[in-house]
């Protein structure tokens, strides 16, 4: 047990020094490809402003005609996984180099309502039968799928179901006439958070649930304004990157990049929208391996003599990324031993996690008079502690039994 006095004195340097070090930082634009580059910040504030730019994939080949509405894609086991967004439930697993060696895999047992997004885990694969292109769904659900049953052709089906908080009325607007719709998802250690296709406002809203199976409200989090619609999402949490894909009104894709935020804002780092000059192709999905080179495919797509067959493309982002990469690598040589606490700011949990750290020590949460408000013991390797009943402010996390880590927290 930490004595009380040393606790106090601990307190009282610690909270001098965070506020000295929060006004010596600097916050503005630190991306050198930003128009609008701060050479002398030292804080990203999402504030970096791009130039418009069209791209051309590096490959683009055919998918097999019964990929025809190919919906969504990872990488799992050195192979291409995606699957087609309406009544069948075959999943396939494509070989990347060869687009035609391909092998199905049935979700018996599962029906294929819209499925139009998948993403995984360790553990599981997820599917989103959410498509709702007339708003008016009330079975929204994720189906969650073991790996290992999944391999063996018994496929282990749990259903995550799902409403969004903001929407109450089910009225059917009439066909892409809705902001409820959905098409992409990423997850998280302990959540999914939700990107939506929005018909009228062209944003993406930002919803999250937990990722076990139950039946849940997903919480609105907030909006991007992306002037597009989005139809899959690829998440590198490690390198804090996402990759959303969508196309125009006019069906011109592009790739949405969200880089560089703190902990779950994924709308306060950089934001960088990549077009395409695939025109009038319907890209569904995306998926990478290393957050430079990524796999899009688009659903075979019809209009009058116009005939685009389902397709797989490579687009190499290397060029806007590789400065990012580089520097986050710079910052990762120096190995990290703190535990790691999200999100900040927060309204009644924070989160953390004591992979590679000291599990089993003790934590205390001070307020701004250096009284402790909330201790425990930090015991498993996510801690969630409840911090719901404190008034809204700033607040100190100590932890640690021989050396002490400390971080600040923002209730709202």
């Amino acid at each position: 047990m930490i004595e009380m006095k040393i606790i106090n004195a601990l307190f009282l340097l610690i909270f001098t020094f965070l506020v000295n070090d929060a006004e010596a930082q600097m916050a503005g634009c630190t991306d050198p490809l930003a128009s609008n580059y701060n050479a002398a910040a030292t804080v990203n504030d999402g504030s970096c402003i791009y130039s418009s730019v069209i791209v051309t994939p590096v490959s683009s080949v055919p998918l097999p005609e019964i990929m025809y509405e190919t919906s969504g894609l990872i990488f799992w086991n050195d192979k291409l996984w995606t699957h087609n967004d309406s009544e069948d439930i075959n999943l396939y697993a494509i070989s990347p180099d060869n687009v035609n060696n391909f092998q199905p895999f049935p979700i018996t047992g599962a029906l294929n309502t819209d499925w139009e997004e998948i993403s995984q885990d360790d553990k599981y694969i997820y599917i989103g039968d959410f498509g709702n292109n007339g708003g008016n769904r009330t079975d929204l659900k994720i189906l969650r799928i073991d790996k290992s049953s999944l391999i063996t052709s018994s496929p282990l089906i749990e259903t995550i179901n799902f409403s969004y908080s903001a929407q109450t009325d089910f009225n059917p607007p009439g066909a892409n006439k809705t902001d409820f719709d959905c098409e992409a998802f990423i997850l998280t250690a302990d959540s999914i958070y939700l990107f939506t296709k929005e018909w009228v406002s062209k944003k993406t809203s930002i919803y999250s649930l937990p990722k076990s199976p139950g039946n849940y409200v997903a919480r609105y989090n907030y909006s991007i304004d992306v002037q597009g619609l989005i139809t899959g999402a690829v998440y590198m949490e490690p390198k804090k990157l996402i990759a959303l894909s969508g196309y125009s009104e006019i069906l011109q894709p592009f790739v949405y990049l969200l880089y560089d935020f703190k902990e779950r804002d994924f709308h306060q780092g950089n934001k960088r929208k990549i077009n395409t000059d695939l025109l009038f192709h319907q890209v569904e999905g995306i998926t990478t391996t290393d957050g430079l080179i990524y796999y899009l495919s688009n659903e075979r797509f019809v209009y009058s003599t116009l005939t685009i067959p389902p397709q797989l493309h490579v687009l190499d982002l290397s060029v806007f990324l590789n400065n990012y990469f580089n520097r986050i690598a710079n910052s990762e040589s120096v190995k990290r031993t703190n535990p790691h606490i999200y999100p900040i700011p927060t309204e009644n949990f924070i989160y953390v996690e004591t992979k590679d750290y000291h599990s089993g020590s003790q934590y205390f949460v001070f307020d701004i008079r250096g009284t402790i408000v909330k201790s425990g013991l930090l015991d498993t390797e996510v801690n969630r502690i409840d911090i719901s009943l404190l008034p809204a402010g700033e607040y100190i996390f100590l932890s640690g039994n021989e050396s002490h880590e400390v971080r600040m927290i923002l209730k709202q």
